[in-house]
Order: C-alpha cells, then structure tokens, then sequence
C-alpha cells in the first residue's frame, strides 16, 4: 500500500468519528490527514507528510472549526413545558380576586393557579393572557 493510502483511511474513519462526537475536533484531524494525502501524492517524504497533517489540522482548527460551531451547530431556544404556556391565550376558570390574590385558568384542558400581573378582578370565563409563570402559578393580564 501507497503512503497516502494510509492518511487517507484515517482521514475517512476520523471523519466517521465525527459523525459520532458531533464536537467539530476530530475532524480537523481529518482534514490534517488529507493535508498529508496530498502531500504524499506530491511525493513528499513522511517528514513533509507529517508536517503537512499540522499545518492542515491547525487550519482546521483555526478556520473550519468556528465556522461550524457557529453555524452548524445552532442550539434553538424552544420553550418547553410550562415555559411555552408565556403568550398563550388562557379562559378563567375560578374567578381571579383581587383580595384573595389568585383564582384559576384553563389552557389546553389544563387548570392552572394564576395571579393579576395588575391586581384587578377577573371574572370566571373571561379571557386573558399569560403574561409569565413563576414554579406552578401563572400570571395572567386582561
């Protein structure tokens, strides 16, 4: 077998390695590995090859790798759970007093415990709007 033979199958497996860790690192060692392909090609000798596969994977490092952190590997901020409740549309389900501080709403066949964010009173099948939520109660605006 070639030289290049060999860089190149590390090149490929560290790039199924990638596909594995997700980390954008190990792939700079791959494109070092085509660094040394190439070389190798050219005739180079090992010392060159391996030279070849620094300079290549310290590029990677440098220039491939914030390139996909920053766009590949994009982590959305979706609110979840009763985090997505904020914004919602909500019908009360308890009247919401103002002397007692809080009452109860329905969202999605869920009743939930919920405070005025303005201290008024809300009537039972009125409509409001889910303004915030703090552990199991949420505020809720006319």
């Amino acid at each position: 077998m070639e030289p290049y033979h060999y860089w190149l199958i590390a090149a490929i497996l560290l790039t199924i390695l990638e596909i594995f860790t997700a980390t954008f690192s190990v792939f700079c060692f791959a494109i070092g590995c085509i660094f040394a392909v190439i070389s190798a090609l050219c005739g180079l000798n090992f010392n060159w090859q391996v030279l070849s596969l620094i300079i290549g994977t310290v590029l990677g490092f440098v220039l491939v790798r914030p390139f996909a952190l920053k766009f590949l590997n994009k982590k959305k901020n979706i609110a979840t759970n009763a985090d997505a409740l904020i914004g919602r549309i909500a019908v009360v389900s308890e009247t919401i007093e103002a002397s007692k501080g809080t009452g109860r709403v329905m969202v999605d066949g869920d009743d939930w415990k919920a405070i005025t964010s303005d201290n008024e009173i809300i009537e039972k099948g009125d409509k409001v709007k889910i303004v915030g939520r703090d552990s199991i109660i949420l505020t809720v605006k006319k």
